[in-house]
């Protein structure tokens, strides 16, 4: 089985949105370099530094598979049925929305009503040796809390947002050890590191 990773850009102060879901200048860092890296979302078109379009791309060439919560399912509307990163997304959720099932019958999505390791489970499945990506948040919470996690990547910009949606909630187990950075790259507008988790909770 590949890597289990919790990834997100974060502003300086732990967040990665704002209470209402907005991104304010968290994501400038997507448009200000001169090499365009296309997305598989029509109209969506990354331009970033050469340092940072070097990362994404060893980033995305590693995924396999994506698990992220409800709530950010509904924000982006499932993607419109293929993620931007093109890899096939797991959705915790208390409640399959069968409507977008039917509007989108060839999503490559699956819904667990049945927890984040399940989840997590089936993302592995789908992944096989590739990097599993958990979303930020709840379920990045969850994952730490019962030792799911084998890394933490944070895209850290020089934002602070004063309050908003954290990349860890509140946690069972307090004071999870990470290892020092195995990734540190500094470039404009973001910082890409990369935690190893040496010390799941038990």
């Amino acid at each position: 089985m590949g890597k289990v990773v919790a990834a997100a850009t974060m502003s300086l102060d732990g967040y990665i949105a704002t209470a209402d879901n907005g991104i304010g200048h968290l994501f400038d860092w997507y448009d200000v370099g001169p090499v365009t890296v296309p997305t598989v979302t029509p109209g969506l078109t990354f331009h970033l530094t050469e340092t940072s379009a070097g990362y994404w791309q060893r980033w995305t060439s590693q995924l396999g598979a994506l698990v992220c919560g409800r709530v950010l399912f509904d924000v982006t509307d499932g993607w419109n049925g293929r993620h931007t990163m093109d890899v096939p997304v797991v959705v915790v959720t208390h409640r399959r929305p069968d409507d977008w099932i039917a509007a989108h019958p060839d999503a490559p999505f699956t819904f667990v009503t049945d927890g984040i390791r399940a989840a997590v489970e089936q993302a592995q499945a789908l992944a096989g040796d590739r990097i599993v990506a958990v979303a930020a948040g709840t379920v990045a919470t969850q994952c730490l809390d019962l030792g799911l996690l084998d890394e933490v990547a944070v895209d850290l910009v020089p934002v602070v947002l004063g309050g908003g949606r954290p990349f860890f909630g509140e946690l069972r187990h307090r004071d999870v050890l990470l290892g020092d950075p195995t990734t540190c790259i500094r470039a404009e507008r973001v910082t890409h590191l990369v935690f190893p988790v040496t010390q799941p909770p038990r």
